[in-house]
């Protein structure tokens, strides 16, 4: 059974959405301060967290980076005004979603269900029949064990990180354009904006440093230019 973790200091929210995550076969266990939900974070094991930008200490984007220096876990983030620079900045810091206030409890679900299937693919439906280990000239991708090493190091990647960079290693050199990538890699569940796709791939670039390995087609879209090597 899933167990996620929502961060939200609306004390009424909890109650029921952990009664509605139940129903769906998810346990939902609730924190109503950012310190409080990082403590749960480290003592126990969970499957995706929910963060409110609204919080008191520090809001969900700071809580967010704060998550993500420690956890590549699922991150959904609730925004109360659904603002596009919300969103934005929420991707740019890690979250793997995102679902504007006033939202109904089903769609929460299903996002959180959405990102979970996700996680359990050892690979992305494009690559699920590819070799499951992909080695590049200074990288290496498990598909298997969701590893990616750079010159010999492991790189810490969020799923969806993980599964663009499988995406584009699937058919090095090939151009995916950001539908492409938005279609393959999020399906149809989510309300979703090609910047999503910018956002991703810059932090994909930044992690994987010095590496140069992908590449911007203007108008078209990216491509993973790396050179193939042998496993060793």
């Amino acid at each position: 059974m899933p167990r996620i973790l929502l961060i939200d200091d609306d004390e009424h929210l909890a109650a029921p959405l952990t009664t509605y995550f139940a129903r769906f076969g998810c346990t939902l266990e609730s924190a109503v301060r950012p310190s409080e939900g990082l403590a749960k974070l480290r003592a126990g094991t969970y499957d995706a967290a929910i963060l409110d930008v609204m919080l008191p200490e520090m809001d969900g984007f700071a809580l967010c980076r704060e998550i993500r220096k420690e956890s590549d876990i699922p991150i959904v983030m609730l925004t109360a005004r659904g603002e596009v620079m919300d969103r934005v900045v929420g991707l740019e810091l890690g979250a793997d979603d995102y679902v504007p206030k006033p939202f109904e409890p089903r769609e929460l679900v299903a996002r959180v269900q959405t990102i979970l299937r996700r996680q359990r693919s050892a690979a992305p439906q494009a690559v699920a029949n590819a070799t499951q280990h992909r080695v590049f000239d200074g990288l290496s991708i498990d598909l298997d064990r969701r590893q990616v090493l750079r010159h010999g190091e492991r790189v810490e990647l969020t799923g969806t990180e993980f599964e663009l960079l499988a995406l584009l290693a699937a058919e090095p050199g090939k151009v995916f354009s950001r539908d492409d990538i938005l279609n393959r890699l999020r399906g149809h569940e989510a309300e979703l904006y090609t910047r999503a796709v910018d956002i991703v791939v810059s932090r994909l670039r930044k992690k994987l440093e010095p590496l140069d390995c992908i590449k911007t087609l203007r108008n078209a879209g990216y491509a993973l230019a790396v050179a193939r090597s042998e496993p060793a």
